[in-house]
C-alpha cells in the first residue's frame, strides 16, 4: 500500500487566518507553516495560481518544512489557459500582450526556476495544471497537454479537468490513455452531486507514482457562485467515510496518495483533513486486526 498523505488546499487562507486555527506566537509566515507541518504531511500552494512564486519563498519553504514533507504546487493562471490580469505578472512583465509568445515563455521559465528549491529538498509533490470549464475534450485540448508535457518533461504533473465531459462514459477511457502516456497524474475531485458542472466521481490511476484527490465541498453553489459559495461546505463524518474505499484502491495502486481539502472557509478544510486522516487510520487498524 503507498504512502497517504493528507492536507489542505492552503496554509495561508485569510479565513483560515483568521479562523484562530493558529495559536497565538505562531501567526507570523514562519510561525504558519511550522504549525502547519507539525500537524499535515503535505499541503498545495493555490497561491501559485494568483501569482508567480518566488525563488526566496520556495526556499523559506523548504527551510521551515521537514524530511517527508511536500508541496503541491498550482500552476500559474496564464499557463492554463486562464485570464491572467498584468497585476498578476511581475513588474517588467506587464508590458506584453498576453498572448505574446515571449511572456509565455518567459513565465514557463520563472515558474520552474522557482520549484526548483523544492525540488532539490525532495520537498515538491506534484505541480498542479487546474484547467478551465472551457477546457473540453478534443484535439486542441490534446495539443495543449503535449505542449505542457513538452515543456516541464522532468515535473510531477497533475491534471485537474474543471469540464464533466473529460470523465464522462465514451471519453473516459480516451482521457486516461492521454494522462497515461503523458506519465500525468489524473487528479480525482470531490463536489457537489447532480450538478450540471458536477465533475464524476471517478477515480483513475494514470500514473504508478502519484495519486490525487481534491475535495472541494458540496456546495451547491458550485460552478456558479462566487468563491466563498462555491466551497463553503462542511464535510460530515459520513461524507468522508464514503471515500474510504476509493481512497484505499487508490494507495494500493500509486507510491503515494495526496488528499487535499479545498473548502475553504474558517477552519472547515482542516478540520476535514484531521477527521479523514483520523478515518484512514481506524480503517488501517481495522484491517490490522
Amino acid at each position: 500500500m503507498g504512502e497517504v498523505l493528507v492536507g489542505t488546499c492552503s496554509w495561508t487562507d485569510k479565513a483560515l487566518v483568521g479562523s484562530g486555527w493558529y495559536p497565538p506566537g505562531r501567526r507570523d509566515p514562519e510561525g504558519r507553516l511550522r504549525y502547519y507541518a507539525e500537524r499535515f504531511p503535505v499541503v498545495e500552494v493555490d497561491a501559485g495560481y494568483y501569482a508567480l512564486p518566488s525563488l526566496r519563498n520556495s526556499t523559506l519553504w523548504a527551510e521551515r518544512t521537514p524530511p517527508g514533507f511536500r508541496f503541491d504546487v498550482k500552476a500559474f493562471s496564464l499557463l492554463t489557459g486562464h485570464p491572467t490580469r498584468k497585476a498578476a505578472l511581475p513588474a517588467d512583465l506587464r508590458g506584453y500582450d498576453s498572448g505574446d509568445p515571449e511572456l509565455l515563455d518567459e513565465v514557463w521559465h520563472r515558474f520552474g526556476a522557482a520549484l526548483r528549491p523544492l525540488a532539490e529538498a525532495g520537498r515538491l509533490g506534484a505541480v498542479l495544471f487546474q484547467f478551465p470549464p472551457w477546457f473540453t475534450p478534443g484535439a486542441r485540448a490534446e495539443a495543449v497537454l503535449h505542449r505542457i508535457r513538452k515543456r516541464a518533461p522532468e515535473w510531477p504533473v497533475a491534471v485537474e479537468f474543471r469540464h464533466p465531459d473529460w470523465w464522462r462514459d465514451g471519453q473516459r477511457e480516451r482521457t486516461e490513455a492521454l494522462l497515461k502516456d503523458l506519465d500525468a497524474t489524473a487528479v480525482a475531485v470531490d463536489t457537489a452531486p447532480e450538478l450540471p458542472t458536477s465533475i464524476p466521481p471517478v477515480t483513475p490511476v494514470t500514473s504508478p507514482e502519484l495519486a490525487v484527490v481534491r475535495f472541494h465541498g458540496r456546495s451547491p453553489a458550485w460552478g456558479t457562485g462566487s468563491k466563498e459559495d462555491r466551497f463553503r461546505h462542511t464535510y460530515t463524518q459520513g461524507e468522508l467515510s464514503e471515500w474510504l474505499p476509493r481512497l484505499r484502491t487508490l494507495a494500493d495502486r500509486v507510491e503515494q496518495l495526496h488528499v487535499l481539502f479545498n473548502n475553504c472557509c474558517g477552519d472547515a478544510a482542516v478540520r476535514a483533513a484531521q477527521t479523514m486522516r483520523d478515518l484512514l487510520a481506524l480503517r488501517e487498524g481495522a484491517d490490522r486486526a
